[in-house]
């Protein structure tokens, strides 16, 4: 491994697990500190205590911006300063109905952690960056907020207002030398991409994942699975030096989705049209 972060210091939401925890790992390795913000204690303090000295847990609830300041005067206070903000935390909701069997009732919780979350922290860590020599924001989307698509309506509203606030806030910041750049991961497996239930095991969670993997293979060009540590090489990249130009971008970490349909309808067409020509032919039709 290279050391592309040495010096740095960097604040992960949603660090405890998934693609945050495999960032906060490879950041580590890269040679950052990383302050850990989640609300799974158990998992941020194991991970912390797994890391030593360069790692630190601390419980924060990102809707919360009181929370957020917090934890950036703490990272700045503990490290010495903060070079780098991935706000990476998010849930789904509760709510995977259709729109019309959806009674909104996890709306104001899903924009808070979603949006409000990310919106929050950036603030916190634009105002510490634009005074210390500015600094790198990465904002964990969703293809979900770049494709329309059934159900999951507040998810898909909340990654959408991220992707335009991602784009707009680079403009904002970038007199102050800050880069925002936002990721739009696809299939990556994790918790919540299995949708897994509270109280579910390591076990029954993986079993979740295979059965919908070949749905989740339907409409993705590179049939390769994809892992957290696919999104942790790019936030990597984002996050150095080696992306100094490149600010207001909204990368896909996606197999090919947002590329196009996979499925090859031409080649659909012309087979149903033969078939209805051989069909005429053999006087059937």
């Amino acid at each position: 491994m290279g050391q592309d972060l040495a010096g740095k210091v960097a604040i992960v939401t949603g660090g405890a697990g998934g693609i945050g925890r495999a960032t906060v790992e490879l950041f580590v390795r890269e040679g950052a500190k990383v302050v850990i913000a989640d609300i799974n204690d158990e998992q941020g303090e194991s991970l912390a205590s797994e890391l030593g000295e360069s790692a630190y847990y601390r419980r924060v609830d990102v809707s919360k911006a009181d929370q957020m300041q917090a934890l950036v005067d703490f990272t700045v206070e503990h490290f010495g300063g903060l070079h780098i903000m991935f706000n990476n935390a998010g849930i789904s909701g509760a709510q995977h109905a259709r729109f019309l069997d959806d009674d909104l009732s996890d709306f104001n919780k899903v924009v808070g952690i979603n949006l409000f979350g990310v919106m929050a922290g950036s603030s916190s860590a634009g105002k510490y960056m634009s005074k210390n020599g500015g600094g790198v924001i990465i904002n964990n989307a969703s293809i979900a907020g770049l494709l329309p698509g059934q159900a999951l309506m507040t998810y898909r509203a909340t990654k959408a207002a991220m992707i335009m606030f991602s784009k707009s806030l680079a403009i904002d910041l970038a007199e102050y030398g800050i880069r925002v750049n936002c990721l739009a991961p696809g299939h990556i497996r994790t918790s919540l991409t299995a949708f897994s239930m509270p109280g579910m095991t390591e076990e029954q969670i993986e079993r979740v994942k295979q059965a919908i993997s070949p749905a989740f293979d339907s409409n993705q060009p590179l049939k390769r699975h994809g892992k957290p540590d696919d999104v942790a090489q790019t936030v990597l990249f984002l996050a150095s030096d080696r992306a100094a130009q490149i600010t207001g971008v909204v990368l896909p970490v996606d197999g090919g989705i947002t590329a196009g349909d996979p499925v090859n309808h031409l080649r659909e067409i012309q087979e149903a049209r033969a078939q209805a020509l051989a069909d005429i032919q053999g006087g059937t039709l």
